[in-house]
């Protein structure tokens, strides 16, 4: 049987890749259609917060601590947002943090000053946590192991999808804004505009979580109060080799992603028609390596793909950073950023598994608190970096912590006899 199976596989890949996406429950079809909604408003508002905030007269420091502050809270909130979403469910965890992130952007725009920014940062960073930390732990209570890993990953693909139409409409929104609105397409009221278009579809994306219903053994699972706390004592080491690769990634990631728009405006004199552009097509080269990610998965095992597609990475990462052409570097953007992060949703559907139901709010929350922890500190730390010494030694940074990173999966997973210990 297993042969027969195995044999299968290898001569009707496609026929076996679309019956796993056919065997998607109608929970996971109705949340990819609200990942759809949000993941264009996060394609825009990640393009273009940034903008509208120097369009105010406030400058890059403001932008550091802003980023600081959003990943802060959601380092902060991580751990108790988890706690809350074992609690009270994924359904309604979802609708919260969705809700909470449409209030925010909304408070940015109507009161566009100092202390909204701080608060509705604030605000966006928490309940992003809240939503984040549910969508791993909903997408394993509906889904089957046949189709679980291609749920993540499709997940994750539509989202970079809409990313890229978010990213693509971002990226003419403002001037589009501008003739309507009669003002320069780099004025606030442009960027201002633009964002109410984010807000939108934000809000737009909460409906179809009203539809979503209970999965059975999601319903039949008690909610022991400290379950959770339970599996952490039992197994400290497993829970430290899971969510460390996460917290060194964070680390580097904090020093370069967060200013990519920054650095192809400044670095290499971009307009944001084109950066908004090559954002797009970076979300779709993402969505492409996402979606190959389960096929490779499935074929080389879950650990191997993460290790070589985060390796590969590296070098692109490299000619990004010290390749003064930008023809090269835009390459490089697209495989970088697919390569790096195919691996996500693999990496997401092993840790979950390999946990108790009881904790995986929880687990999803330290990997949470793992990854936003870079993305809290670092952007401090690269925003100084950059005013004194440019891009080059945070792009040095990053690419240190990927290497080590990527020798954590080894060390931990890879090595004779390393993935028996660590899943005892």
């Amino acid at each position: 049987m297993n042969s027969a199976s195995t044999q299968n596989k290898k001569t009707n890949p496609l026929k076996a890749y679309f019956g796993r996406i056919r065997a998607f429950q109608p929970n996971a079809r109705l949340y990819l259609i609200g990942v759809v909604l949000s993941g264009i408003s996060y394609g825009t508002y990640r393009l273009l917060f940034n903008f509208y905030v120097l369009s105010l007269g406030y400058d890059e420091s403001l932008l550091g601590q802003l980023i600081t502050i959003s990943s802060t809270a959601s380092l902060i909130a991580a751990l108790p947002m988890g706690y809350l979403s074992d609690m009270i469910g994924r359904k309604r965890s979802m609708v919260i943090g969705w809700v909470g992130s449409s209030i925010s952007i909304l408070l940015m725009l109507l009161f566009p000053t100092h202390l909204t920014f701080i608060l509705a940062n604030i605000l966006f960073g928490a309940a992003q946590s809240l939503s984040q930390v549910s969508s791993g732990p909903f997408i394993i209570e509906n889904s089957s192991e046949v189709e679980r890993t291609y749920l993540f990953s499709f997940s994750m693909g539509f989202t970079m999808t809409a990313n890229f139409v978010g990213n693509w409409l971002g990226g003419y929104l403002p001037k589009w804004m501008g003739l309507w609105q009669k003002v320069e397409a780099t004025s606030s009221a442009a960027y201002g505009w633009a964002l109410s278009l984010a807000f939108l579809s934000m809000a737009l994306a909460i409906v179809p979580l009203f539809f979503l219903r209970r999965p059975q053994k999601a319903a039949d699972e008690e909610k022991a109060v400290f379950a959770p706390f339970q599996f952490f004592k039992k197994q400290p080491t497993l829970l430290m080799k899971l969510i460390f690769p996460s917290f060194i990634i964070s680390i580097g990631a904090g020093l370069i992603m967060p200013f990519i728009n920054v650095y192809f405006r400044t670095v290499h004199h971009q307009t944001d028609a084109v950066i908004g552009t090559i954002f797009a097509w970076g979300s779709l080269a993402m969505a492409i390596g996402v979606l190959i990610a389960p096929s490779l998965a499935d074929r080389f095992g879950k650990i191997k793909v993460v290790m070589v597609t985060q390796a590969l990475s590296i070098p692109f990462l490299a000619i990004m950073g010290f390749v003064p052409i930008f023809e090269a570097v835009l390459v490089a953007y697209y495989f970088r950023i697919a390569l790096m992060n195919m691996s996500n949703p693999v990496y997401q559907t092993f840790i979950l598994e390999k946990v108790d139901p009881s904790a995986r709010g929880m687990v999803a929350s330290l990997n949470s608190m793992a990854f936003s922890f870079g993305w809290a500190f670092s952007p401090v730390v690269s925003g100084w970096i950059q005013v004194r010494y440019g891009f080059q030694p945070a792009f040095a940074g990053t690419i240190l912590s990927y290497a080590m990173a990527v020798f954590s999966y080894w060390l931990f997973f890879m090595r004779k006899g390393a993935a028996l210990r660590s899943l005892d």
